[in-house]
């Protein structure tokens, strides 16, 4: 397997750890790009579930076998089938098969952020999601309990006494916690960014701070331009910022006879996301063969998958 560490990273390891690497032994963050899930959330599988048990040095360091990676990579389809991490080692030690139920930990947990919205509740808002951060890899964060979140709320917010002050409130906290969480891991990296742009009349996307939030978690800048730029001033904002794509967010309806003169002498792929592609499906689908590296994708996790596939992160 690929060896990450230089030599003198290795060295002020210690020998044992060289030899170790030397062996086919793989370090944590090595195991952390392998599989997506982060040190901080492997050590939580540890520490408070022994999900994975890793090998260690005399001075402590975790080492990890292929084994362990195949072990990561079923935690993962168990929890993007909707399975707690709580839950997971019963069936992974005893195949079984899981009957999902309503009462499950995500079903508790999203019911515990809704009332913590309600009641505007900061604090046990960010507690309950710091925790989850913890202990699930983003993409299954984001499947499992965000968006669900988000589609729970708006259901409420529809007509409801007091739906404009719980919005405020709550776009308010998003933007700040995933905010600081691109903006840390912007200081980090020297790459160059995905510029997201709100394409919508509205003054915040929530799911656009979930896209920016699942990008920057697979160590890529991110820019984020909360409100629509107007034709020709995002061939600008490229041509200062020299991005690797473009992504346009909206949950509204676009004009679409303004993409040709928008896109004009942006000459880096190019995204559309959001129930706008929902909207405009079959004037959207066309636009891919008119405008070059044009991509389409409707909510954050096929925003997220398709920038995958196609390279850009």
């Amino acid at each position: 397997m690929k060896k990450t560490l230089d030599t003198s990273a290795r060295e002020d390891l210690g020998d044992d750890f060289k030899k170790a690497l030397d062996e086919g032994w793989l370090p944590i963050r090595e195991v952390a790009r392998l599989t997506g899930v982060n040190a901080v959330t492997l050590r939580a599988w540890e520490r408070r579930y022994g999900l994975i048990v890793p090998q260690r040095t005399p001075k402590g360091h975790r080492l990890f076998s292929a084994d362990h990676v195949q072990r990561i990579q079923a935690i993962l389809t168990w929890l993007n089938r909707g399975v707690a991490v709580s839950q997971v080692k019963e069936l992974l030690d005893t195949p079984q098969v899981f009957s999902e139920s309503v009462d499950n930990d995500w079903h508790t947990l999203l019911l515990t952020l809704l009332q913590a919205v309600s009641g505007l509740q900061e604090r046990a808002l960010d507690d309950n999601v710091n925790q989850a951060m913890a202990l699930y890899p983003p993409r299954t964060l984001c499947e499992q309990l965000l968006m669900p979140l988000l589609a729970a709320l708006e259901q409420r917010w529809q007509g409801q006494f007091g739906a404009q002050m719980e919005r405020g409130f709550f776009c308010a906290w998003l933007r700040s916690k995933f905010g600081a969480r691109i903006y840390h891991n912007n200081r980090q990296l020297r790459t160059a960014p995905m510029l997201l742009i709100n394409h919508s009349d509205l003054p915040m996307e929530p799911q656009l701070w979930l896209t920016a939030w699942l990008i920057s978690s697979a160590d890529c800048p991110v820019e984020v331009f909360d409100g629509p730029l107007p034709v020709g001033e995002l061939a600008l904002a490229v041509e200062l910022l020299q991005p690797r794509g473009v992504l346009l967010y909206s949950s509204k309806a676009m004009n679409l006879a303004q993409l040709p003169k928008l896109f004009k002498g942006v000459g880096c792929p190019k995204m559309i996301a959001g129930p706008t592609v929902c909207i405009h499906h079959t004037e959207l689908s066309a636009s891919t063969n008119e405008i070059t590296d044009l991509y389409l994708a409707e909510d954050p996790l096929s925003a997220h998958q398709a920038l995958v596939q196609c390279g850009l992160i």
